[in-house]
C-alpha cells in the first residue's frame, strides 16, 4: 500500500521535474511513511511513497524492466500474484523480485492494457512506457485505490493517489465544483470522474486511461453485472452455501499474504465475524483484532465484540471513542477524505487506524463489502417493504412494517403509522424510477439543501444530481430484479464514493494502514451476482445465504443477529463543554459568508437548535444531523483547500 504520484508530457528538464514529484510525494507521505522515491528522466516522471508489506527488500518502487523503457508506480496489493508468478514462470518469464509490482509489470510487457484483467487485488497504478510513448493509469474493479488526475494544456497530465498531491502543480488550482457539493448533498459523494476540485478528476472504478501524441482515451474494463430477472442460473441452496463459503475461504486466505503482521477489525456483527473465523482458520498463532467502543449503548457493539473474540481466541484491542474525540478528529479527516461528508462515521475510523499503527500493525481485514454484495443492508429491505405498502398506499397496518426493520433506533419504535408512511413514503408513486430504492435516502440528505445560498443555487441552475446518476446507469438496469438494480446503486456509487474513501482508504491511510477487504474479492462479487434474489434476501432476512454457508461456525447470537449499521454520535458530538474552538469559527457568520455555498442566518439557527438540543441531551433529528454534519465538513474543506482559490459565489444573508 503507497503513494504515487506522476507527469505525462512535461516539456521539463529531469531537475525540475525531480524537485516537482518531491513536493507531491510529500503530499501523500502518510501512505508511505516507510520509503520515498522518483524517477525523472526523458519522458519518464513517477513518483512513490512506500508502505512496505510484500518483498520488502525487493519491492521498492518506481520499478522499471531491465530494458529501462517501461517504469511501473503502483499502489495496492494483487492478492494472486503468487499464481500469476508461477503461470509467468511457466511461460519463461522469470521475476527478479518476489513482488506483486513486478508481477503487474511482466503481465504488462506480455498483455499491454489487458494485464489487468487478470489481478485479484485492490490496486490503482500508472505504467510509462517509452517504446510507445504512453502513460496507462488503471484502477481496481471496485475503487478501493483512489487515483486522481489533472490535465494542463498542451496535452500535459498530473495523477497522483490524492488530489493534494495534485494542488502542488502549477496550473492546478483547489477552485471548488459547487456541482460536486451538490452531488455530496445528494448522492453522499460525487460522480466519478467530478470532484470537489473543478480542475481535478478522479479515474472511475473499473476503468483505465491511456495517453500519448494521439490524445487520451477513457475506458471502462470492468462493472458490476447481473442477470436479466428471473433468468439467474438455478442453483441449489445447500449448494451455494457451499461454494460462496469456499470461495470467502479463499478470498480470506490470500489476503493474509504479506511479510508484516495481519490483524482484522472486529466490529460485533455478521461480516467481521465471518472475516475474523475465516482468518482464524487459515494462519497460524494468535490473530490480533481491533474495534471501537462507544460509551452511549445506541452505537455500541463492544458486548459482541468481546464475545466473538473470546470464541476465537483473538488478543483483541479496543478504542473507546468519545464526543470529544470526533470533534478533535473531525477536521483532520476531513483533510484526508478531501470532500464534505453527512455523517461523523469516519472520524471513528481515524481513531481505529491510530490504535492499529499503534500495535505495529500495517495490514487489518475487514468485513466491509458482505452488505452490498450479499444483499445486507437495511435499504435493499426497505424497498422491498415500500414496493409492498406501494400496492395500498392508503393502508394504515403496512407501514408498520418498517419498526421490524430498525430495532436498533428506539425512537422510531414509537412513531405513528402516518410518520412512519410519510417518512418511508418518498416515492411510492415512482416504483418503476431507476432510483426507487434509494429516492428516501437521497430525499434526506437533499433536505440540506434548504441551507444553501441565493449564489450557489444560481450556479446550480440546470444541475440535477439524481438525472446524472440515472444517465449513468447501464442501458440493461431496468431488466434487472429491483434487488440488483438497489445491489447496483450502492456497489457503483456510496461503496467506492464513500464507504471506501472517506470512511474506508483515507482514514486508513492516515495512519499508514492498509485495509484488505475479502467480500470484494472479484471471485465473490460473481458468485453472488448470478444468485436468485431469494438466496440474498429471504423475505426480510438479509444475507441470508451468507448465514447459511457459515452455520455452526460462529456463536448462535453472533450468527443470527440482525444487521446494525455502523453509526457514530453525530451533531451532539460538536457541542458541549467539550467542544473545541474550532466548530464556532466555521460555523460563524463571517466564515459561512466567506465560503459562499450557505446561507449564514439559516446556519446559525440551525447551530443555536442542536446546541440546545445537545445541552438538553436530547438528540437532533436526522435531517438537523446530516444537515450540520454536512455543512461543518464544507465549511472545513473550503478552509483548507477552497479558501485558497478565487470563490465565484457570493453569499446571501
Amino acid at each position: 500500500m503507497c503513494g504515487i504520484v506522476g507527469l505525462f508530457g512535461w516539456p521539463m528538464p529531469p531537475a525540475a521535474a525531480r524537485v516537482l514529484l518531491r513536493r507531491m510525494v510529500d503530499a501523500v507521505a502518510h501512505r508511505g511513511p516507510d520509503a520515498q522515491d522518483v524517477l525523472a528522466e526523458a519522458g519518464i516522471a513517477l513518483g512513490h511513497a512506500r508502505l512496505s508489506i510484500v518483498d520488502i527488500a525487493g519491492g521498492a518502487q518506481p520499478m522499471r524492466d531491465e530494458t529501462g523503457q517501461v517504469a511501473i508506480a503502483f499502489n495496492g496489493e494483487v492478492f494472486n500474484h503468487v499464481e500469476l508468478r508461477a503461470e509467468l514462470a511457466a511461460r519463461g518469464i522469470r521475476c527478479r523480485t518476489n513482488s506483486d509490482t513486478e508481477v503487474i509489470l511482466r503481465l504488462y510487457l506480455e498483455r499491454g492494457a489487458a494485464c489487468v484483467e487478470a489481478l485479484n487485488g485492490d490496486f490503482a497504478f500508472a505504467i510509462h512506457d517509452a517504446r510507445r510513448g504512453r502513460l496507462l493509469l488503471a484502477r481496481d474493479r471496485i475503487g478501493v485505490r483512489p487515483l486522481f488526475h489533472a490535465t494542463l494544456p498542451g496535452g500535459r497530465i498530473a495523477f497522483a493517489s490524492e488530489a493534494k498531491a495534485l494542488l502542488e502543480v502549477p496550473g492546478v488550482t483547489p477552485a471548488p465544483d459547487p456541482v460536486a457539493l451538490d452531488q455530496v448533498f445528494t448522492l453522499w459523494a460525487p460522480l466519478p470522474p467530478r470532484t470537489m476540485f473543478r480542475d481535478i478528476q478522479e479515474l472511475p472504478p473499473g476503468h483505465m486511461l491511456e495517453a500519448d501524441a494521439d490524445g487520451m482515451r477513457l475506458r471502462r474494463w470492468w462493472r458490476a453485472d447481473f442477470p436479466r430477472a428471473g433468468e439467474e442460473p438455478p442453483i441449489d441452496e445447500g449448494r451455494a452455501a457451499e461454494e460462496l463459503g469456499a470461495l470467502l475461504a479463499d478470498a480470506v486466505r490470500i489476503r493474509l499474504r504479506a511479510d508484516v503482521p495481519v490483524g482484522a477489525y472486529l466490529s460485533g456483527g455478521l461480516d467481521s465475524a465471518i472475516v475474523t473465523r475465516l482468518a482464524r482458520d487459515s494462519g497460524s498463532g494468535t490473530l490480533e483484532t481491533f474495534s471501537l467502543t462507544f460509551g452511549q449503548p445506541e452505537f455500541d457493539e463492544s458486548a459482541q465484540q468481546l464475545e466473538m473474540a473470546a470464541a476465537l481466541g483473538t488478543s483483541h484491542r479496543a478504542v473507546a471513542c468519545g464526543a470529544d474525540d470526533i470533534a478533535r478528529l473531525f477536521p483532520r479527516m476531513v483533510r484526508h477524505a478531501e470532500r464534505p461528508v453527512l455523517r461523523t462515521a469516519p472520524a471513528p475510523m481515524l481513531l481505529l487506524s491510530g490504535l492499529v499503527r499503534d500495535a505495529g500493525f500495517k495490514v487489518v481485514l475487514t468485513g466491509e463489502g458482505a452488505d452490498e454484495v450479499l444483499g445486507g443492508y437495511d435499504i435493499f429491505r426497505e424497498a422491498k417493504l415500500r414496493a409492498f405498502c406501494a400496492r395500498q398506499p392508503g393502508s394504515r397496518l403496512r407501514p408498520l412494517l418498517f419498526r421490524r426493520l430498525y430495532p436498533w433506533l428506539p425512537t422510531l419504535q414509537a412513531q405513528a403509522p402516518a410518520y412512519l408512511g410519510a417518512f418511508f413514503g418518498a416515492g411510492l408513486d415512482r416504483v418503476d424510477d431507476p432510483l426507487f430504492s434509494h429516492l428516501p435516502r437521497f430525499a434526506a440528505a437533499a433536505r440540506a439543501k434548504r441551507f444553501y445560498a441565493d449564489g450557489l443555487r444560481d450556479a446550480l441552475a440546470g444541475h440535477d444530481a439524481l438525472e446524472e446518476l440515472r444517465a449513468s446507469l447501464p442501458a440493461e438496469f431496468m431488466r434487472w430484479d429491483p434487488l440488483h438494480r438497489a445491489q447496483y446503486l450502492e456497489m457503483a456509487h456510496l461503496l467506492p464514493g464513500y464507504i471506501l474513501s472517506a470512511q474506508g482508504d483515507r482514514v486508513a491511510m492516515a495512519n499508514a494502514v492498509e485495509g484488505r477487504f475479502p467480500f470484494l474479492d472479484p471471485r465473490v462479487i460473481d458468485f453472488a451476482a448470478r444468485l436468485p434474489p431469494r438466496l440474498k434476501l429471504k423475505g426480510l432476512r438479509e444475507k441470508h445465504i451468507l448465514r447459511q454457508s457459515m452455520r455452526g461456525r460462529l456463536p448462535a447470537a453472533i450468527g443470527a443477529r440482525a444487521k446494525q449499521p455502523y453509526r457514530a454520535p453525530d451533531a451532539a458530538s460538536f457541542f458541549g463543554p467539550h467542544a473545541p474552538g474550532w466548530v464556532a469559527d466555521a460555523l460563524s457568520r463571517e466564515a459561512v459568508a466567506r465560503s459562499g455555498w450557505f446561507h449564514p442566518a439559516a446556519v446559525a439557527r440551525l447551530a443555536r437548535k442542536c446546541a440546545n438540543q445537545a445541552q438538553a441531551g436530547a438528540a437532533s433529528g436526522f435531517g438537523d444531523n446530516q444537515a450540520l454534519v454536512g455543512i461543518l465538513s464544507a465549511q472545513l474543506w473550503h478552509r483548507d483547500f477552497g479558501a485558497r482559490a478565487a470563490m465565484p459565489l457570493a453569499a446571501t444573508a
